[in-house]
């Protein structure tokens, strides 16, 4: 499953990350979204968790818990939208 972190104070790590939902289970991966013009986290992120059962434990736990300095939000990540690829011109 696919884990989304949001509120995330802007000192975590992707360490941070997988340390916090590696108590409920195995982590595949975690990552922390960068702005790619200051290199600075954007304040959210994503866990992923191969056994639903254990996300779903990790959800209800982490939620709305302290992870550094922040009270995190944490659900299951919804698909990204696709986005319009036409772009009107103003000129």
């Amino acid at each position: 499953m696919n884990i989304y972190i949001g509120n995330l104070d802007y000192g975590i790590t992707e360490g941070d990350l997988r340390d916090a939902f590696s108590e409920f289970g195995n982590v595949d991966k975690a990552s922390v979204i960068m702005d790619k013009f200051t290199g600075r986290s954007k304040g959210f992120g994503f866990v992923e968790m191969p056994n639903n059962e254990e996300a779903n434990q990790a959800i209800t736990s982490l939620n709305d818990s302290k992870l550094g300095s922040r009270n995190i939000k944490v659900n299951e990540a919804k698909p990204r939208e696709e986005r319009s690829s036409s772009v009107r011109s103003r000129y």
